[in-house]
């Protein structure tokens, strides 16, 4: 069984008041998704990328269709799936520390285990030395790192990544997206990546899914794992660049990344 799974997914906006017009922005997706996996999303702005992550969240409700996780319908949010924004989504008054711990709070996870788990995620950040830190004097890769880590220390089994490195400068992107990598080996999470990047994907993925401009449907799928160990292979990445962008919609993705 899946441990994600969209089965014959619609999602339509109303444009109106009278709900007599809508926009469809996904139109009958389906895919599952494996524990353990980590799956890329690529396509056009506006294809549903995004809600296809937000469904899966349990921030909104498909029109027509099932988001199950773990076999069951998901209906609402939870903490088994955490959300990296991309956006950086830190409370500015409260510490780095004190953002985790405001999320084992939310958990219900004793207090004085709180700090513990707290120290040891952002350990595995590489964020030990700015714990006592406040968010806005973070660069904008330090404040996703400890998005992650707040994800870590949540123990949440799928990360939805949404463009979270976008707004960084490319030498920092490269190293996140490279420790990205090494965290999901270790810690065998469940990723689903949204980029508008193909090389990023090509990067840190094992699996690439396409969209097509709105409404989005699925008009292509990569498979980077080797079939005999499960791993990511090393492969032809500007044979496989050139697959993907040959396919891809126009003016679509970042061509040049």
């Amino acid at each position: 069984m899946a441990q994600i799974s969209l089965k014959n997914v619609y999602k339509a906006y109303y444009t109106n008041r009278k709900m007599s017009e809508a926009r469809i922005v996904l139109n009958d997706i389906s895919i599952d998704i494996e524990e353990g996996e980590f799956v890329s999303l690529i396509g056009p702005s506006g294809c549903g990328k995004t809600t296809i992550l937000n469904l899966i969240a349990g921030f909104e409700r498909p029109t027509k269709g099932e988001v199950t996780f773990n076999g069951k319908t998901v209906v609402k949010p939870s903490p088994e799936r955490g959300v990296v924004f991309q956006e950086f989504s830190l409370f500015p008054w409260l510490s780095t520390i004190g953002n985790i711990m405001l999320a084992l709070e939310c958990k219900n996870v004793p207090e004085k285990e709180r700090r513990q788990i707290a120290e040891e995620a952002l350990r595995t950040v590489s964020m030990s030395e700015f714990a006592d830190t406040r968010p806005n004097t973070l660069s904008g890769g330090m404040k996703q790192r400890v998005a992650i880590a707040r994800l870590l220390a949540m123990d949440s089994e799928v990360f939805l990544m949404d463009e979270p490195f976008s707004a960084l400068d490319e030498q920092t992107r490269r190293k996140l997206d490279t420790d990205l990598v090494q965290l999901w080996k270790e810690k065998k999470k469940t990723v689903i990546f949204v980029t508008h990047s193909v090389d990023e994907a090509i990067l840190v993925s094992s699996r690439i899914i396409m969209f097509s401009d709105s409404p989005g449907e699925i008009i292509g799928e990569w498979d980077l794992r080797d079939n005999a160990s499960g791993d990511i292979p090393i492969i032809n990445k500007a044979s496989l660049r050139r697959e993907i962008l040959s396919r891809l919609p126009r003016c679509s993705c970042e061509r040049n990344r």
